[in-house]
Order: C-alpha cells, then sequence, then structure tokens
C-alpha cells in the first residue's frame, strides 16, 4: 500500500538532523520529520532541584520543557503565560515523557549535581512532535555532554543509552510507521515507541481510538515496525554527530 505522500506503510518520513543550530546553548538541534520542524536546546545549571539534592546531593538531573510555537499549525497556538492561555495537560504529558527519556540515557551520579535543561520548540506540527522532539533532544544532550567534557567539568562519560522515538499507527486495518497528521487524526490507533539504541523500551504508548480496539497480533506488528524504523534514527544521530568532530 502507498500512502498519501506516497510512502510505503513501514517507512519514515524525509528526517534531517541539523546539530550547533544555535549559538549559545550547551547544544541545539533542528529535527525535521516531514514538516514537522522541532528547535532541541540543552542548557546547564550549575545545581539541582531541592527535591533531587534531598535524595543525594551527588547526582545531576535532567528536565524538559515543551511548547508548540504560536504559528506551528493552521491555527495560532497561545503562548502559555499569556493572556488566559496556560500549560495544558498534554503539554505536561509530553515534557513529561521527554525527561524520562533522556534520564534513561545517562548515569546521572556521573552528571555531578548540575541539570541539564531541555527546551524542545515545535515551530511547524504535522504529527510526531513528541518523537521528533525525544530524538532530537538525544543529539543536543550529547553535545552538551561533549562541551561539559571539554570545560573540564565531567571526567567520566555519563552516557550509557542513546534514546530514540517514533509514532506507528493503525489506519484503516493498516499498520503504519511514522504518522503525519492526516494520517494520525484519523488513525484507529496511535503508538508512540521510545527505545535505546541496545533495543530496551523506555515507554510503550498505545491506545486505540473512537471506540476501536487492537489486537496482540497487531501489537507485535506495530513494535516490529517501530524498532525498523528506530535503528534508521539511531543511524541519522550518529551520523549527525559525527559530522561535529
Amino acid at each position: 500500500m502507498l500512502r498519501h505522500d506516497g510512502r510505503k506503510n513501514d517507512e519514515l518520513r524525509k528526517i534531517s538532523i541539523e546539530p550547533g543550530y544555535l549559538k549559545y546553548p550547551h547544544g541545539s538541534v533542528l529535527i525535521t520529520f516531514g514538516d514537522t520542524r522541532v528547535l532541541c536546546t540543552v542548557q546547564v545549571e550549575e545545581k539541582v532541584p531541592p527535591y533531587v539534592a534531598a535524595k543525594n546531593n551527588s547526582q545531576g538531573w535532567i528536565t524538559a520543557e515543551y511548547a508548540l510555537m504560536p504559528a506551528a499549525g493552521l491555527v495560532r497556538n497561545e503562548r502559555a503565560g499569556y493572556g488566559k492561555a496556560t500549560v495544558k495537560g498534554r503539554v505536561y504529558e509530553i515534557q513529561r515523557l521527554i525527561g524520562r527519556s533522556m534520564r534513561a540515557a545517562l548515569d546521572l551520579q556521573k552528571l555531578g549535581p548540575r541539570t541539564l535543561m531541555i527546551d524542545c520548540d515545535v515551530i511547524q506540527a504535522d504529527g510526531g512532535t513528541r518523537t521528533a522532539s525525544i530524538t532530537g533532544a538525544m543529539v543536543a544532550l550529547e553535545m552538551a555532554v561533549k562541551k561539559l567534557t571539554e570545560e573540564g567539568k565531567l571526567t567520566e562519560n555519563p552516557i550509557t543509552n542513546r534514546i530514540a522515538a517514533v509514532s506507528v499507527g493503525i489506519c484503516d486495518n493498516e499498520v503504519l510507521l511514522d504518522l503525519d497528521y492526516p494520517e494520525d487524526s484519523h488513525a484507529e490507533t496511535d503508538l508512540n515507541l521510545v527505545m535505546t539504541n541496545n533495543g530496551g523500551f523506555i515507554e510503550v504508548q498505545g491506545t486505540a481510538e473512537n471506540g476501536a480496539t487492537y489486537t496482540g497480533k497487531q501489537l507485535d506488528e506495530m513494535l516490529k515496525i517501530g524498532q525498523k524504523g528506530l535503528e534508521k534514527l539511531f543511524e541519522l544521530q550518529k551520523q549527525a554527530l559525527e559530522n561535529l568532530k
């Protein structure tokens, strides 16, 4: 089956990862999944939140924020904090997912008592914004660790895994990889898969929509196609970081 944009069911959209997109952060990446574009940055704060310090004052921390920029979609998004706009529950869910995923990439003890602050700003949204954010944030995170090492602030590499994420779904009873917005908006099932490059699962978010259900066989197929897509994403991350050398 060919999709509306000519892709096969198990084919990713055209993806690009542009590291070093901004001058000032310790790490920055512009990542593109088709028409979805996300700016991922990592900045460093030489302290940890009080609740982290209370448990272990030598451990580091990673936190994330996520936002849709006002012009990211067809209709303007209000900025949180302006007028009546507030941070929505969906935004909290996504930024917590990004933070959890990135914390699985590092040995926080080796990071030391500092916080890596990740910002994922969606400048154009066409489906898969959370998976693009995670995939891009990982590259920005590795850039930040490299810079901290060059500055003499890290003596050991804290990175234990590389993380990436991809969406999979069922549309018209067909399992599709990396859904864009038209596909996602009418999918019977939407699944987001976050994994390490060593094959470890971090998150499997799979939800049936509009009264539909999915079978164990379909779940197995979604995981299989998702893992195939992640192999390609890990290779693209690696290439982006190698291009910095």
